[in-house]
């Protein structure tokens, strides 16, 4: 049996709900032990993903008057409105530890005592790759994942409630017509435990259920603990890191929606491709046949962080045709040891051209 950390943190600000993570992956070493955290934000808020664009996913003059501030993780995956009525569980394990290496199969190992846990409550979880829990159909939970110094963080929460509104109003979306779709689409797709079961559970029955899920499903001790000297300035300094400005906006080059002309053989454009494992847009600047330079967004998780910069400048000089741009992509993930969970060389390819507009 090995030993783990069990961190319960509580309700804390929101800012602190996604530091915490962060904080503990960068003081963790090779050797430490494991840890299992779970908290919930004392008010909502909005989390994009690393490799997302803001002002292209969030309607962040709605958010400056609702109130609900905005915060850019290093986990990918989409944009999602976080608040109280869930509880996070953050994994923070030493990469050495893992139990296998490949992305895609970590998901199924550390997202199987949550399913556990909700079907111990009477709901009827069941995981769907690539990294999503649903019910009948319907999803009650998404979770990512991301390497943080020696550490892989695993993260996801327990949907006691789901405010469909709040996070239709906070997404950006191209008409009012549009938000009302997104809205009824939400509360068709999506689950919580309060609708399938009346009453959601308390936060302290969903930590205490789980907890005894994880030790059961990883053969671990859960040791109650709370972070160190060390750990707490770690978090400190995460959140001082997640609340730049900078960072928000680090992805800050614009997409042009119908493409602009430069000269007479240079166009900046964009495009988009859904692959299993997400949404890839793709601004491309191209001229005579070739990519002159590329940014490659999304709501996907890549391995590691800098991944996808790295492939779209592997495809910088490539003629824009199919055949080479795949070719590229897949000598980039091979190369660079990037893995994107769900998004094939191919994917990659078809975002690309998807820029290419007459």
């Amino acid at each position: 049996m090995q030993q783990a950390r069990l961190l319960d943190m509580g309700s804390v600000p929101p800012l602190t709900s996604q530091a915490v993570y962060h904080g503990l992956a960068e003081a963790m070493g090779p050797d430490d032990a494991p840890v299992l955290i779970l908290v919930r934000p004392d008010a909502p808020y909005i989390s994009i993903g690393a490799h997302q664009e803001l002002d292209k996913e969030v309607d962040t003059g709605y958010c400056a008057r609702a109130g609900l501030p905005v915060y850019r993780r290093h986990v990918g995956g989409g944009a999602v409105l976080l608040d109280s009525n869930q509880l996070f569980f953050q994994f923070v394990v030493p990469n050495r530890q893992l139990p296998v290496r490949e992305v895609e199969r970590l998901f199924p190992h550390f997202i199987a005592p949550a399913v556990a846990a909700y079907r111990a409550l009477g709901v009827a979880a069941e995981f769907r790759p690539i990294n999503d829990i649903q019910v009948a159909g319907r999803k009650i939970g998404g979770t990512g994942a991301a390497g943080i110094g020696e550490a892989t963080v695993m993260v996801g929460s327990f949907m006691r409630r789901f405010d469909s509104d709040t996070m239709a109003r906070a997404l950006k979306v191209s008409s009012e017509k549009f938000r009302d779709k997104l809205r009824t689409t939400l509360e068709e797709y999506v689950t919580s435990m309060e609708r399938l079961l009346g009453e959601a559970p308390g936060t302290a029955t969903i930590a205490e259920g789980f907890a005894a899920e994880v030790e059961r499903a990883f053969d671990w001790e859960l040791r109650p603990d709370s972070p160190s000297p060390v750990e707490q300035e770690a978090i400190a300094q995460a959140e001082r890191d997640l609340d730049d400005p900078e960072w928000l906006h680090q992805k800050g080059r614009e997409f042009v929606p119908g493409g602009v002309k430069i000269q007479a053989d240079t166009h900046l454009t964009e495009g988009s491709h859904k692959a299993a494992g997400g949404l890839l847009r793709a601004t491309l600047l191209a001229g005579d046949g070739r990519v002159r330079d590329l940014l490659l967004s999304g709501d996907v998780l890549v391995f590691p962080e800098a991944g996808l910069e790295r492939l779209a400048a592997g495809l910088v000089g490539l003629p824009l045709a199919r055949e080479a741009l795949t070719e590229g992509a897949r000598e980039g993930l091979r190369e660079g040891a990037v893995q994107i969970p769900g998004v094939t060389p191919e994917d990659l390819a078809e975002a690309v051209l998807a820029a290419c507009h007459d």
